[in-house]
């Protein structure tokens, strides 16, 4: 462990130097590469510091217990007995620092909700989806905005799609990828009767546009009038966009800008993002199936997590979790469910390295 962190302190060394190299900081792709890696090796080179720190002065300590006495030699045990625990300490924060990453950390991520099956009460859910996705968003520090919205007649979603900015917007919203169900008496139930409902919600990596490199001669761009709910006519413009990606039939649309460049640059910024995951599921096997997982079919049957309201109950199928919190989380208090999905993947990385 320790040949493999003095490796990674002589790249970040490298790193840093490359960083004041004129041919990187003139060349925005390169720069953008060097300074991820650098943001990467950085706690790794402070963490090998730290061990080597700790372990000269536990070296000298144990030389100068030989000779000690008295008051002194309690003195060097204690500083001894407190090097070791730190040692312990810096030993698991390292081996958690080596775990392969995640290549997707530090990103933006898009994230689209859509009602699924259960008619207007699942776009219902999906609009109490993302009000709880906003309120976790503003409670971690990152940004969100919305992309677009397609409204439904009763105030829900038949689908929204948001930015969610920030260097922690991937991990804290990666698991959340999936079908969501729900379980209550909707407002549409006159009998009080309870309804399984569901919603899904895929997240994905934004994408630079020097990462995704897309030909304006691959692309299919119509306009058209924006409409809201029902089919009325919003504008009396062509400003809404819809573009199709001919090589991968991805189709992205975008209406609630007034202006047609604003709407087209937004449509590029979920097509960039649609490509990119397209392009690292197809590099490995198991990222497409975790993209499959994701959109599932939306089915009832098929879920990530349960939505109980009668019982005040969520539960995480994946780890097993089960809170009776269920009114905090929908205010946006998601913090121990991410941060034990999180725990659990680690864990789940730490026993395959160990194996």
């Amino acid at each position: 462990m320790l040949e493999r962190l003095a490796e990674l302190a002589r790249e970040y060394d490298n790193v840093l130097a490359q960083l004041s190299d004129p041919s990187v900081i003139g060349d925005p792709r390169r720069l953008r590469e060097v300074s991820k890696r650098h943001h990467e090796l950085e706690p790794v080179a402070d963490a090998y510091r730290s061990f080597q720190a700790v372990e000269a002065d536990l070296t000298t300590a144990r030389e100068m217990l030989a000779g000690a006495e008295g008051e002194d030699r309690e003195l060097l045990v204690e500083e001894i007995e407190a090097a070791e625990h730190r040692l312990d300490e810096l030993d698991k924060q390292v081996r958690l620092l080596l775990l392969p990453r995640d290549p997707n950390d530090g990103r933006n991520v898009i994230v689209e909700i859509r009602g699924a099956e259960g008619g207007e009460e699942a776009n219902l859910f999906a609009r109490d989806l993302y009000d709880m996705y906003m309120r976790y968003a503003e409670n971690v520090g990152l940004k969100a905005e919305v992309l677009s919205a397609d409204p439904s007649p009763m105030g829900g979603f038949n689908e929204v799609t948001l930015l969610v900015k920030g260097p922690e917007a991937w991990a804290r919203f990666k698991h959340e990828g999936g079908p969501h169900r729900v379980q209550r008496v909707p407002v549409t139930e006159s009998q009080g009767r309870v309804h399984t409902s569901s919603a899904t919600v895929t997240v994905l990596p934004e994408a630079e546009e020097l990462e995704v490199q897309i030909e304006e001669k691959d692309l299919r761009v119509d306009v058209y009038r924006s409409t809201g709910p029902g089919g009325q006519s919003v504008n009396t413009t062509d400003s809404a966009v819809r573009i199709t990606h001919l090589p991968t039939g991805i189709v992205v649309s975008m209406q609630d800008e007034k202006s047609q460049i604003q709407n087209r640059a937004k449509a590029m910024q979920v097509l960039r993002a649609r490509l990119l995951r397209a392009e690292q599921d197809r590099q490995a096997a198991e990222m497409s199936k975790a993209r499959r997982s994701q959109v599932g079919g939306g089915g009832r049957s098929e879920k990530i997590r349960t939505y109980n309201y009668k019982e005040n109950r969520v539960t995480d199928h994946r780890i097993g979790l089960t809170l009776y919190k269920l009114d905090k989380v929908l205010m946006g208090d998601l913090g121990e469910i991410v941060d034990a999905l999180l725990a659990d993947e680690r864990a789940h990385q730490l026993a395959a390295a160990g194996e």
